[in-house]
């Protein structure tokens, strides 16, 4: 087991993971930016280094930095998180040739699933179905029009490097089309500097449902059944629960979905924690979307409905243990849902909203579970991504999940800036999302109502 681990990454996430090596008795080292001096992921570990200024470009996404602060703390592996270098193969390349393990999966499955194009195109020949669309990246409007013409709209163009709802774009007719076209390729070129397009059809009112998968370097590949994450703004993840509310969900159709994540893994022969993401019809109709390298925000809902710490897998995975349970032996305890609180302000358009925290006050009983790095007197930084927790709720039932995370909103004090909290509530009561019919364009419809 690792002796010393460095956590590449900062807020809640790399708390999580101090938490888990403090378990295991394994030390850690926090990298922070001058803007996360005060941070409590640096005040949690073991050791810190401070890797550069505020802007991510010059600290947390800063390679050599990273790589040296790991030098000079003589650690033996490296925790990416989630987000900034999580799924850079280039970085875990380097890690690997600094003989520092990459607690993730190695450089070669990560570039595989990096491109969309490619990952489609694997997934379809490992037998996944994928969503009709382009063969390949589309460089040009009149190859864009063609292959409208042969899908039929509507229509999607999403970057080959994209991630987090960025560069993509709907499009209804070929005026929208071409429109979309440009807009996708100019904001994947700013987000990913690649500029590369596909083009897909766009799956109306779909439900977007994940499949967790862990594997060891044993040969062995479970799935740890699906996620729900269609309560979303602008493709950001709002609200996601375990498992799914689709009133089409059998567990034969979880089976299949899971196997069909198994098989995509095996085929490029994947260690370590991922996600599988599909989309999903109004008829149960399912379709391989992306595959997201890395530990995900919500992985914790996975972990409280089968009771297994995906962090702690992690790690003795990266270690080259064996997995510590196996298939035939997972089965769901519950329901949990997770609500993300971020610091904006949905009454402005969601505006960011940093600045000093005056009073935290969180949630507590029973199948109450907190994420976060906030706390009283905490300075958010105007710098980062707005998340500053997730609020989990477990219960023997959804409808037990759901009161208790009602009651968890309202039980959570959070005074200095503006919240999500509001708006999350308001979606929680929504009665058709109490009865589990929605689908990705539910907030848009209730903003919509809202204005109105």
């Amino acid at each position: 087991m690792f002796d010393k681990i460095l956590i590449a990454n900062r807020g809640e996430i790399a708390l999580r993971v101090i938490r888990a090596c403090q378990e295991m008795g394994i030390r850690t080292l926090a990298v922070y930016s001058e803007a996360d001096v005060d941070s409590l992921h640096v005040q949690r570990a073991d050791e810190a280094i401070c890797i550069g200024p505020a802007a991510s470009m010059e600290s947390y996404l800063k390679i050599d930095r990273i790589i040296s602060a790991a030098e000079v703390g003589d650690v033996d592996a490296i925790h990416p998180g989630y987000g900034f270098l999580a799924e850079n193969a280039h970085f875990a390349e380097i890690c690997e040739n600094c003989n520092i393990k990459f607690i993730g999966p190695n450089p070669a499955a990560i570039r595989s699933m990096a491109d969309k194009a490619v990952a489609r195109e694997t997934a379809r020949k490992a037998g996944v179905p994928v969503v009709p669309g382009s063969e390949g990246p589309v460089e040009t409007e009149a190859e864009c029009l063609r292959v409208a013409k042969k899908l039929g709209y509507p229509l999607i163009i999403k970057a080959v490097a994209g991630g987090g709802g960025r560069g993509m774009r709907e499009a209804h007719n070929d005026v929208s089309l071409v429109k979309a076209f440009h807009t996708a390729r100019m904001e994947a070129e700013r987000a990913f500097n690649d500029p590369s397009v596909y083009v897909e059809k766009l799956i109306v009112n779909p439900r977007h449902i994940e499949i967790q998968i862990i594997a060891d370097s044993h040969g062995h590949i479970v799935h740890l059944g699906e996620r729900d994450c269609s309560i979303q703004r602008k493709h950001q993840k709002i609200i996601e629960e375990c498992p799914s509310p689709f009133p089409g969900m059998t567990d034969d159709l979880r089976k299949k979905m899971g196997k069909a994540a198994v098989k995509l893994a095996e085929n490029v022969k994947y260690e370590n924690a991922g996600t599988v993401e599909f989309l999903m019809d109004e008829k149960g109709n399912y379709f391989f979307i992306e595959m997201n390298t890395r530990i995900q925000v919500e992985h914790a809902v996975t972990e409280e409905v089968y009771g297994v710490d995906l962090v702690k897998e992690q790690i003795r995975v990266a270690a080259g243990e064996k997995l510590s349970f196996e298939q035939k032996k997972l089965e769901a305890r519950g329901v949990a849902i997770e609500v993300r609180i971020n610091a904006e302000d949905p009454y402005e358009n969601f505006r960011p909203s940093p600045g000093m925290v005056e009073l935290f006050y969180a949630p507590g009983g029973y199948g109450v579970r907190v994420d976060s790095h906030v706390y009283s007197g905490y300075v958010i930084p105007p710098h980062y991504d707005s998340m500053i927790g997730k609020l989990i709720a477990f219960g023997k039932t959804r409808r037990e999940a759901l009161d208790r995370m009602t009651r968890m909103l309202d039980e959570t004090i959070i005074r200095g800036i503006k919240t999500t909290i509001p708006f999350c509530k308001s979606v929680l009561l929504e009665p058709d999302f109490r009865r589990g019919r929605f689908s990705t364009a539910f907030v848009d419809q209730i903003l919509t109502k809202k204005r109105a």
